[in-house]
């Protein structure tokens, strides 16, 4: 045995790019001439031999799988089942190449039965796939085990790799090709046919995009798709459609009735009812799915106010309602290399192929016109010599070999001669014989001249154009397109404050961080009932579309849309629910947001500074951290900025300062520590708020004034003094 020494580098390379090409060009990218993968091309062709017309009766699912893997490609049977399948299913192919009975599935996503519980055969369009095969159109290969042999690309009388599209990933390529309408690729044909200098953009102008089985509409420009027509690589916008259905006294319901390709409904259902039950949207009560045969998903929003253009807009962006579909033309061509072809580069190919399949056609038909006149000239020269021929093999030990020599004929014509009956030997077979001698001169002349002429063979591509289209137009609204393409189409703006209903809500906190809202204002809310040992401690009331700042001890602010606290007779939730808080940390300050106001914000090191509303607002459940604290410091309070005065209160108990002075020594800031509010030798700052010099301190709630205008005067100072003793607890009674 001989062993040879090889790079293994090398021997990598070789053996992956070997794997890669077999991948690309046996599994992955369709012909572009048939617009078939070889599995799919496999089925066809088995389907055929197993004589499965359109008009024939179906054969079990599982008979035509175990031939396809048996005879011409040796994979997995469920692989070769769910191509059988995806060619039956009107939802996944634009023109179905299989008729299937039983269950294919569904655009839920639910499987097909298994293939021993349903049955298939071939439709009208696919007898146009292989239309022809009989008359030596394509060429042959044998199959993996040498038995038999398998077409290599079908003779296809219309342009199904742009009519049903492909998707595939192979090894550093894929190919995305949408499907497309068939009156205009034929259109696009004839055009093209006649006129090959055609332009692309002549040719977009007949194709303006793609044509999805599933309907919707593309919302796109014209650049973007001619674009992606042009370099054969882009992207478009697909969305559902829908419409609003009135309910009567100003209610109405959104009505879904075409989703994008390639998109489960259930997902999209489940995507919508995960939104509203997370509160994430909050324009809709409900979705519900009343689909039958059509597609039907009924979207209730929560108010009539509510602007249905709106509320569509926004789910397109929150879900599969819309979808950016990837084209990308990559295909095998003629010589069996992978390309990226462009759509004019795809028709062109198609004719092409028309061509070469008409060719080999007329060469067929020539060959067996010829075989066929050949013998008619036997049997003219047999009724021209009849009494002789009939004396030869009467007396002749050998009579073939006297035909032959006498009447200079080959040797099949003799063996024709031979195997005629006596009853052709009448006088009016003689004259049918005659008439179809001259009529296949005849036609031997046409298909001389079809062979010889480029014009009459277009002549001929155009007419079975024409009737291939026929056949599309007699099956149900196979022809009519079905994918609006709205290439005008604006973004709509919009804000989603419109979708905030503005109804007064009450939102409570309680001290054990228990948060919910109440609808209306009321003026006494001591009804309200809290869990055992806890109580109120915040009363916001407010509006449903508002949104509440929340401040905590670890310096961080939080934002909460009003609509997302939850309502009713209970305890409320958790407001960690919410916000992502620590157990450590503990709500300072819930107030209603609003733009462009200052705020002291403080901690018990004694440090503060202003910060505005703008600087602290959340986007995230997470918060904002504004206020840097060290390990041991805490934030204490947050105050609207009101009035001249800061007030401040610290030490430790029994001996707390007040200490009074402007709020122009404050800095704004967007975060940081901030400076020092009041100085002491041990404690902690309680609390520093705002004053107006000129009413004194007063208490927000009650409105009592706690220490009027003229005694506060005794405790006014300078920022970062100790300030002096707090008259009568003041700090408990703020």
């Amino acid at each position: 045995m001989k062993i040879k020494n090889i790079n293994f580098t090398e021997a990598l390379e070789e053996k992956y790019l070997a794997y890669a090409l077999s991948t690309i060009t046996h599994r992955a990218l369709p012909d572009i001439r048939d617009g078939l993968k070889p599995v799919h091309r496999r089925l066809l062709y088995a389907m055929y031999q197993l004589r499965l017309s359109s008009n024939s009766g179906y054969k079990k699912s599982a008979r035509i799988v175990g031939d396809v893997i048996g005879k011409f490609h040796p994979h997995g049977d469920q692989s070769v089942y769910e191509a059988l399948v995806r060619l039956a299913q009107d939802f996944s192919t634009r023109y179905p190449l299989v008729d299937g009975q039983g269950n294919f599935g569904n655009i839920d996503g639910d499987n097909a039965a298994a293939m021993r519980y349903t049955e298939a055969r071939l439709t009208a369009l696919a007898e146009l796939m292989i239309q022809d095969i009989s008359e030596e159109t394509i060429d042959y290969i044998s199959t993996y085990d040498g038995v038999d042999l398998e077409p290599i690309v079908l003779p296809s009388y219309f342009p199904n790799l742009l009519a049903n599209g492909s998707s595939g990933i192979a090894v550093g390529m894929a190919t995305n090709i949408p499907p497309h309408n068939i009156i205009e690729l034929f259109s696009a044909l004839t055009k093209l046919l006649k006129n090959p200098n055609y332009t692309s953009s002549q040719l977009i102008n007949i194709i303006p995009g793609p044509d999805f089985p599933t309907g919707g509409e593309i919302v796109d420009s014209k650049t973007a798709i001619r674009e992606a027509y042009l370099k054969g690589r882009g992207t478009i916008r697909l969305r559902a459609k829908w419409k609003k259905e009135d309910l009567g006294r100003g209610q109405y319901q959104l009505v879904i009735y075409e989703i994008p390709y390639q998109v489960n409904k259930s997902k999209i259902i489940e995507r919508v009812s995960e939104l509203i039950d997370s509160k994430k949207i909050n324009y809709l009560e409900a979705i519900q799915d009343e689909s039958a045969e059509d597609i039907r998903i009924v979207l209730v929003p929560k108010n009539r106010s509510f602007k249905p253009e709106v509320i569509f807009e926004d789910l397109c962006k929150n879900s599969d309602l819309e979808i950016r579909f990837a084209i990308n033309f990559n295909a095998i061509n003629s010589k069996l290399e992978p390309k990226l072809f462009s759509l004019k580069e795809s028709l062109k190919a198609f004719i092409d192929h028309r061509f070469v399949v008409l060719k080999k056609r007329t060469q067929y038909r020539l060959a067996q016109t010829e075989n066929r006149l050949e013998i008619l000239k036997g049997f003219l020269i047999v009724f021209s010599n009849l009494n002789k021929v009939i004396k030869i093999i009467r007396t002749d030990t050998n009579p073939e070999k006297k035909l032959i020599t006498v009447f200079k004929i080959n040797k099949k014509q003799a063996e024709a001669i031979l195997a005629m009956r006596l009853r052709q030997l009448k006088k009016l077979e003689e004259k049918q014989i005659k008439n179809e001698y001259q009529n296949l001169l005849n036609y031997k002349k046409e298909l001389n001249q079809i062979l010889k002429s480029k014009s009459n063979q277009s002549k001929i591509l155009n007419k079975e154009f024409n009737e291939s289209l026929e056949v599309f137009k007699k099956i149900n609204s196979f022809a009519e397109r079905r994918t609006v393409i709205n290439d005008v189409y604006q973004e709509l703006d919009y804000s989603l404050e419109e979708f905030d209903s503005k109804e007064p809500v009450t939102v409570l906190l309680s001290k054990n961080g228990w948060v919910k809202s109440i609808k209306g204002h009321q003026d006494d809310y001591s009804s309200v009932k809290y869990k055992e040992g806890d109580s109120e401690k915040f009363i916001v009331k407010c509006k449903s579309n508002n949104k509440l700042v929340v401040f905590s001890t670890l310096g961080k602010f939080y934002t909460i849309n009003c609509s997302r606290v939850s309502s009713g007779r209970g305890f409320g939730d958790p407001i960690s629910l919410l916000i992502d808080k620590n157990d450590n940390e503990e709500v300072l300050f819930f107030k209603i947001y609003e733009q462009d106001k200052e705020f002291l914000i403080t901690s018990s090191a004694g440090k503060g500074f202003f910060v505005n509303s703008n600087d602290f607002i959340a986007s995230t459940k997470s918060g904002k951290k504004v206020m840097n604290l060290k390990d041991n410091d805490r934030a204490v309070s947050c105050a609207e900025k009101k009035g001249d005065l800061i007030v401040s209160i610290s030490g430790e108990k029994k001996s707390f300062k007040l200490l009074a002075f402007n709020s122009s020594e404050i800095p704004n800031m967007q975060k940081g520590r901030g400076v020092t509010l009041q100085k002491f030798k041990s404690g902690k700052t309680l609390n520093a708020f705002c004053a107006d010099s000129n009413e004194g301190i007063i208490n927000e709630r009650s409105k009592k004034v706690l220490l009027s205008a003229k005694d506060l005067k005794k405790w006014l100072g300078k920022r970062a003094q100790a300030g002096r003793i707090e008259p009568k607890n003041l700090h408990s009674k703020i």
